[in-house]
């Protein structure tokens, strides 16, 4: 019975060593407030912190408005990867979006989020621009 336990120790005790973590930049991406059909794409980096290679299974997202794309070889560990996030900007109004990432990590599901206003008319920015060109 001792060597069943001494045993299940040096499982968990391994486990958690080897475990695949992988952290955020950012796990919430502020679009802020931006015009109606802007450019919706944005960019997660993340980096494996973990010991072995980071594979994402599949990413989900919370509505057919975002559009995830996970990468498709593997991250090594130390290195940096990027999620793009596209989000359909001919929705006027708020947003609060969530998109689900499995993975090989020791936390197999992890969620990022995006959040932002879009706004019906040309924003500020684009206004100042075209009025200092002329």
């Amino acid at each position: 019975m001792k060597a069943y336990g001494t045993l299940l120790v040096i499982f968990f005790i391994s486990i958690s060593f080897n475990a695949q973590e992988f952290k955020f930049e950012k796990e919430t991406i502020d679009y802020g407030k931006i015009s109606k059909g802007a450019n919706g794409e944005r960019i997660f980096v993340f980096t494996n912190i973990g010991d072995q290679p980071l594979i994402i299974k599949n990413i989900q997202s919370s509505c057919g408005c975002t559009v995830p794309k996970k990468p498709e070889e593997p991250i090594m560990p130390g290195e940096k990867g990027e999620i793009k996030v596209s989000y359909d900007t001919k929705r006027v109004g708020g947003f609060s979006k969530a998109i689900t990432i499995f993975s090989n990590a020791k936390k197999s599901r992890k969620i990022i989020k995006i959040k932002g206003i879009i706004n019906k008319g040309v924003s500020l920015k684009k206004e100042k621009s075209m009025l200092s060109d002329s």
